[in-house]
């Protein structure tokens, strides 16, 4: 029975981190481990995490670190699973079936990855913008493309080959992560069109105009060293369909 590992970082998320718990331990597959990489949280997050914890909780890693990716690694150096998925602690599994879902689909594949959707205040009901990962292609990473990072799950083996997270990247070290796995296109990966993760607006990367500069920088320096041609008109030309998704909800 393949076994998935779910890492959740978290960083005092008092208000947010149950309900994350909640749906991984809600799911409707039994060989699930289940990590918690906390940054050292001076609310009540560890609190909550604890009197959870034997429920299913597999492994709490809870001290400083030197950001989100960081973090991410933490969780990936320890996890024994065959495929590796991150749940942040603003985001929770769209219904209790995903990961049986990802375990019969992947068979064959080295990744599969779905879509998110945007939620704000909490409010899950109500979706404020739809992202789908079928846009993605190699050939868009020059554009600042890549799958949700939410709904992305991944190969133990994909990291053992290519290396985990680069913290040097503040805010895009998921799409740095992209850009070298897919580069030479030897991945085999495969797109599941459904919803797979609702998120809570607020996130590193949708923080506004100064961190979507960021963001893009870093997209434009992670695709000049992975040797992948691109310009800023190229990667701001992804945003006509980023509004899009926040009209029709695509």
């Amino acid at each position: 029975l393949m076994k998935v590992s779910i890492i959740t970082v978290c960083f005092n998320a008092e208000s947010t981190i149950r309900d994350t718990i909640e749906s991984v331990l809600q799911q409707d597959y039994n060989n699930i481990e289940y990590i918690i990489v906390d940054g050292a949280s001076s609310d009540r997050t560890l609190d909550i995490i604890n009197k959870h914890k034997y429920r299913g909780i597999n492994i709490i890693i809870s001290e400083p670190d030197r950001g989100l990716y960081d973090a991410m690694n933490k969780g990936i150096d320890v996890s024994s699973g065959d495929v590796i998925a991150i749940l942040n602690s603003d985001d929770v599994f769209a219904n209790k079936g995903i990961i049986s879902n990802v375990v019969m689909k992947i068979k064959g594949f080295d990744i599969l990855y779905g879509d998110v959707a945007f939620y704000r205040d909490g409010n899950f009901n109500k979706i404020f913008r739809y992202y789908s990962s079928g846009q993605f292609s190699p050939k868009n990473i020059s554009r600042g493309i890549m799958p949700a990072h939410p709904a992305m799950f991944v190969r133990k083996t994909v990291f053992d080959e290519y290396g985990n997270y680069n913290c040097k990247y503040r805010i895009a070290a998921d799409f740095d992560f992209v850009a070298r796995v897919y580069k030479n296109n030897q991945l085999r990966s495969i797109y599941n069109p459904e919803l797979m993760v609702k998120m809570r607006l607020g996130g590193i990367s949708t923080q506004g105009l100064r961190s979507n500069i960021e963001l893009n920088s870093e997209i434009i320096k992670i695709c000049k060293a992975q040797g992948i041609k691109t310009n800023w008109l190229k990667v701001l030309s992804k945003y006509p369909r980023k509004i899009l998704g926040l009209i029709l909800k695509i």
